[in-house]
């Protein structure tokens, strides 16, 4: 855990005086997370506040609300608590993607309504390198590589990951020197979970036969991609001024593949929010919708949003 204190300060992640909303499952990581910045509340005068969301998954979630209930009465903290009603969850798709948007709304609301400086998270290094390898399995581009931010601002809430650079197994020896037993969520190892095959299958190969070093090699990249996205994320910004929604298709047509395509994402986030299951292939078809279809021709990406090719502008818009 010695480079949490390292991590804060490299990406200026907390100031004095700052009210932090603490992400906590009751796990290895949030657990530690909470304790670090508890460390940290009297020398740097901070407010902390425990937020807990249910996913009402397994049968002794309702365990792990009040285990992290206990933590914030141990340590004279408020928690916020929240579970997800069964009959939202059954007949999703993706639970990952289902439970990622309900955690993050949730706690931006939260945020919000108690004026929150920060939402801190446990993200680990090993989940970064994680990510990595099941964002290149999808077929990921500079975005997804540049894998989880250290501090990233998603509709104007600030996200803090003070443990990025620190690994599971610092984690787990954090805790065990102190005596303390954390919640261990048992879906971890359900393998519906494309992260639990990576995680439990596909690194150990990773590192037992090719590279001891993989976590850290993986979390390296993502910091150098991560560099790369936001100098090129910022050029595509001024490429094209104006309407974002309503693109001059022989401007676009004339930028360099790696603008033009950051453009065409940037545009589909401004419509949806963000650019998840946008893939390379959807970007693909906007290339030939500018470049070979006729006008009035029409892409439909997920989420409901479609892009038009009317005369001289490309249109983004819900269906």
């Amino acid at each position: 855990m010695n480079k949490f204190k390292g991590t804060i300060k490299k990406y200026k992640l907390i100031q004095k005086n700052d009210l932090i909303l603490v992400g906590v499952s009751g796990g290895p990581d949030s657990l530690a997370l909470l304790l670090k910045l508890h460390s940290l509340k009297s020398k740097l005068n901070l407010t902390l506040h425990i937020i807990h969301l249910d996913h009402n998954l397994r049968k002794d979630s309702g365990a792990d609300a009040l285990f992290v209930k206990r933590w914030g009465q141990k340590l004279n903290l408020p928690v916020t608590l929240k579970q997800l009603p069964l009959q939202r969850i059954k007949g999703r798709g993706s639970l990952e993607e289902f439970f990622r948007e309900e955690r993050l709304k949730f706690f931006i609301h939260t945020a919000k309504t108690i004026k929150a400086d920060k939402i801190a998270l446990g993200h680990n290094l090993d989940d970064q390198a994680e990510t990595v390898l099941m964002r290149l399995l999808r077929g990921a581009g500079l975005s997804g590589l540049s894998g989880i931010s250290a501090k990233r601002v998603i509709h104007d809430a600030v996200f803090i990951r003070p443990l990025l650079e620190t690994t599971r197994k610092q984690i787990d020896k954090f805790l065990k020197n102190r005596g303390i037993k954390p919640r261990i969520d048992s879906t971890n190892r359900e393998e519906i979970f494309l992260r639990n095959k990576i995680r439990h299958h596909l690194i150990p190969i990773l590192k037992n036969k090719y590279n001891i070093n993989i976590l850290e090699v993986l979390s390296n990249l993502a910091e150098s991609v991560s560099a790369d996205y936001e100098y090129l994320d910022r050029v595509a910004k001024r490429s094209l001024k104006g309407n974002p929604l309503r693109l001059n298709l022989e401007k676009i047509a004339k930028l360099h593949p790696a603008i033009q395509r950051l453009k065409l994402r940037q545009s589909i986030s401004h419509i949806q929010g963000n650019t998840r299951r946008i893939n390379f292939q959807h970007i693909k078809e906007l290339e030939d919708l500018i470049y070979h279809r006729p006008n009035e021709s029409v892409v439909d990406l997920p989420k409901g949003v479609s892009v038009k090719k009317s005369r001289n502008i490309l249109i983004f818009f819900r269906r």
